[in-house]
């Protein structure tokens, strides 16, 4: 483990960002308190007891500078990410330190992949886009569900959510990535991103039990759809969600996630349920858990731990499922998600 290092946090007072500086504190880390808004550094500087901060705007290079200053990695956990992505990973660049953040925005990862890959590649750098709930933990899954195979037909992501309570960062990011695709929306087929008018359907899907059969609005695309094509031979990439939490996400009247647990965790549980499908053959992995914000944090400090002590398995721009042994890496994150490979079946 690489304990004692310092880890800057970017957009560290926010929702998932403070999950990020606790858990990052309890692995052994030092966070170092970066973003844009001062007060709200301070604020939280005050709740973490000798913690520094720096306070940095995206507009700013010398101020990123100062704010990876001496630090072993970067996060960025300050949404939009088409806002903030670039210019803190030039920073992570400038300062020679691995980038890894927790961006839901399919445009703004797709972004990261088609600017950085080859000038991250040759510079020795790792840049982890998505490396959350949303992207990071579907291309862990889809990873291990492939196993030995070097190529699939299509892979599915079912997200079971008991419901969906999004933060004020979830709800600016889906307004930007709206604007972005000019109201249409996005899928992954034929290999490549496809924007479309068509209407949303719902289908039933499978859930294992004790969750069983729900209704789900299909190709409700996240950033799975960006992580996975980006190592695996899939054609098609296909992502659900419970009709309840794609309610609660779309409806402006839902409130945002309200704690219940002394580590802030809010009471709403997930299943994501991933099958790859290659002929008749078809894996899968499941993985379950509470609060899709709260566990970002672990998924994120893991990678930033594997990554600073050389447990990974390229350079450049890359997916969790590319960077690192994905089976260990799930297993890894125990107690937190629990997750598992269901029989394979067909042939």
């Amino acid at each position: 483990m690489a304990v004692g290092q310092t880890v800057t946090v970017y957009g560290a007072y926010g929702h998932t960002g403070r999950f990020v500086v606790a858990h990052l504190r309890e692995r052994g880390f030092v966070p170092v308190l970066a973003g844009r808004d001062a007060g709200r550094l301070e604020a939280l500087a005050a709740e973490h007891p000798g913690l520094e901060v720096r306070p940095a705007a995206v507009d700013d290079p010398s101020s990123l500078d100062d704010a990876l200053a001496g630090a072993a990695a970067v996060v960025n956990c300050a949404g939009p990410f088409a806002t903030t992505a670039a210019p803190v990973i030039e920073a992570a660049l400038r300062a020679r330190i691995p980038y890894v953040d927790v961006a839901a925005e399919i445009e703004a990862n797709d972004d990261t992949f088609t600017r950085y890959t080859d000038r991250a590649r040759r510079a020795g750098a790792v840049v982890v886009p998505a490396m959350a709930f949303y992207g990071g933990l579907g291309d862990l899954l889809a990873t291990a569900a492939t196993g030995d195979w070097t190529a699939a037909d299509e892979a599915h992501i079912a997200y079971g959510l008991s419901g969906w309570a999004p933060t004020r960062g979830t709800r600016l990011a889906g307004r930007v990535s709206a604007e972005r695709r000019g109201g249409r929306r996005v899928r992954f087929t034929d290999g490549r991103l496809q924007y479309h008018d068509d209407e949303l359907s719902t289908v039933v899907w499978p859930f294992p039990e004790p969750v069983g059969s729900r209704p789900v609005v299909s190709e409700f695309t996240m950033a799975d759809v960006v992580t996975l094509p980006s190592h695996l031979a899939v054609p098609e990439v296909r992502t659900y969600m419970t009709t309840e939490a794609a309610a609660g996400v779309a409806s402006p009247d839902t409130p945002a996630p309200t704690p219940v647990d002394q580590r802030g965790r809010s009471a709403q549980t997930f299943v994501v349920d991933v099958v790859v499908r290659r002929g008749s053959a078809e894996r899968r992995a499941v993985a379950r858990g509470q609060d899709i914000y709260a566990v970002t944090a672990p998924l994120a400090v893991e990678a930033v731990d594997r990554v600073l002590t050389g447990r990974t398995r390229t350079t450049g721009v890359a997916s969790a499922g590319a960077l690192f042994d994905a089976p260990d890496f799930l297993d890894s994150l125990a107690p937190h998600i629990a997750w598992e490979l269901l029989p394979a079946t067909g042939s």
